[in-house]
């Protein structure tokens, strides 16, 4: 593998080119690799034929906007995504951070703390450990509950569903996908995406109480949802596809 293979390589795209083009030199003279795409069609070819290590993208854009494609590449890739924003179009923030987006950075922005931001997010990414079930929706079963990950419905064995709150839901999907690895505290709200998102409480502690509380036979002696001497928690059984 080539000196120029191992740089990170981040596609960014965005319809302007007077923002594309300036973007993708000033991150080639950061050690970065770059792949520029003026819409969801042309990064959605990218995507298929080239291995991408981080999408930077517009939300506003003709065509496809960016929010249904951040939704493309989160049901088909763990790809961290940045999107960029109008400032002040809150809602669009929050929307694409639901949808899994990484950061976000509002324009007009410094080319400076996006080449921070990337890196932030790619050591972040590159940390966690390894998802191992499909990012596709399924049903998961663990004991007497099955998790639709379609429908985000957390359904018992008398075939009644139990509301979540999407805390709630991102916190047992994360653990859910990577059972039997102790995560950290920090890990979780990553991946989460609480840090950025705050949609609800930061603390992951809090979250896990109310989970054990719903699915946990005793929640003061746990099955499912295991304390990590040190902090953090894992998901202590290994879950089934139904």
């Amino acid at each position: 593998m080539s000196k120029e293979e191992t740089k990170p390589h981040v596609m960014i795209v965005e319809d302007a080119r007077d923002i594309r083009e300036p973007l993708a030199r000033y991150l080639r003279e950061h050690g970065y690799r770059t792949t520029t795409a003026a819409d969801a069609l042309a990064a959605r070819k990218v995507m298929k034929g080239a291995a991408i290590d981080l999408v930077v993208l517009d939300i506003m854009m003709p065509g496809e906007d960016g929010l249904s494609l951040c939704r493309y590449i989160r049901e088909s890739s763990q790809i961290p995504v940045i999107l960029l924003t109008a400032r002040g179009e809150e809602v669009d923030r929050i929307i694409g951070l639901e949808m899994g987006a990484d950061d976000y950075i509002a324009k007009p922005f410094s080319p400076r703390e996006l080449i921070a931001r990337i890196a932030a997010v790619l050591r972040r990414t590159q940390a966690l450990p390894p998802r191992q079930k499909p990012p596709e929706a399924e049903r998961v079963r663990f004991g007497e509950w099955t998790l639709d990950t379609g429908q985000r419905e957390l359904i018992g064995g008398d075939g009644m569903a139990t509301a979540l709150s999407s805390g709630e839901f991102r916190l047992l999907s994360a653990l859910l996908e990577r059972p039997k690895i102790a995560l950290t505290r920090n890990q979780l709200l990553d991946l989460t995406k609480g840090r950025d998102a705050e949609l609800f409480d930061r603390s992951i502690d809090n979250h896990v109480s109310r989970l054990r509380k719903k699915i946990e036979p005793d929640p003061k002696n746990p099955r499912y949802i295991k304390t990590v001497w040190g902090g953090g928690y894992i998901f202590a059984v290994d879950p089934e596809t139904a």
